[in-house]
């Protein structure tokens, strides 16, 4: 059963949700920056309700107050996030003919993936022909960097710094064997994974499962997302997969290359 203080919280909570985007909106539409009292008339809130949430979007980053005239004004950070929404809908939408194709070669699940908050994030799959994957690769999961393919060809994005504050926040739990937990292991095994072209994830996350994974690249060379073929340990042996790494391989390029990737700016 609700009791109506909960119910009152919700409420109170969602008027508060949709104020903040009414600022939000309200920034958007103007041409130049506007004075906290302009705001909070045309929004017909009250002036310190409105000074609490312009404060906290100015704390997160997404408005910014000139020190000299003291007005509002949106900050491109609420653009970076669009933009990688519309990448990330524009990655599924072109990796989508690529997943079936390797799953049809292989015949395993196919899946891609992209980085959020220093974890993995899966925002598309393809069963295999069993109809076969592994409930932590569904579309939305997440899982650690450190221990699948795909974590650690993101983690190719990463410098020292970043992976020591990415060890620091995360940890590198032992989730199998087989997983890396120390930093000098894990920069060993991105190293390899850097000259190589490709990541393993041999037993790391799931005992009885091992995927392959290749990166894919926009045009600034950056790993926007990564992209991987799983199955089960006995039917993914060496055979299997490097007699059809060709296949993934130039999935990975073909992907890179439409999102404005070009072979020959990596080695500069």
């Amino acid at each position: 059963m609700i009791s109506k203080k909960s119910t009152a919280i919700g409420t109170k909570s969602n008027l508060s949700t949709e104020k903040v985007f009414a600022i939000i909106e309200y920034l958007a539409n103007q041409q130049e920056p506007v004075k906290l009292r302009d705001i909070a008339h045309d929004l017909n809130m009250n002036p310190s309700t409105t000074l609490r949430f312009i404060s906290s979007l100015e704390k997160l980053g997404y408005v910014i107050q000139n020190s000299s005239t003291l007005k509002y004004a949106l900050t491109m950070k609420i653009c970076s996030i669009a933009h990688k929404v519309v990448l990330n809908n524009n990655i599924r939408e072109l990796a989508s003919p690529f997943l079936k194709s390797l799953s049809r070669i292989y015949g395993e699940s196919s899946c891609i993936a992209i980085e959020h908050e220093m974890q993995v994030v899966y925002i598309d799959t393809q069963e295999g022909p069993d109809q076969m994957l592994t409930t932590m690769k569904r579309i939305g999961n997440v899982a650690p960097m450190h221990c699948t393919g795909v974590g650690k060809l993101l983690l190719l994005n990463y410098n020292n710094a970043d992976l020591t504050r990415y060890v620091a926040i995360k940890g590198l739990p032992k989730l199998t064997e087989n997983t890396i937990t120390t930093l000098p292991a894990l920069k060993e095994e991105l190293q390899k994974i850097n000259k190589q072209g490709y990541a393993f994830d041999n037993e790391e996350c799931e005992i009885g499962a091992r995927c392959i994974a290749v990166p894919i690249r926009d045009y600034t060379t950056r790993v926007v997302a990564a992209m991987s073929v799983m199955g089960p340990i006995f039917r993914m042996d060496d055979n299997k997969i490097f007699e059809n790494l060709p296949y993934l391989l130039d999935a990975s390029v073909q992907l890179s290359k439409s999102l404005g990737y070009e072979e020959d700016r990596q080695s500069l």
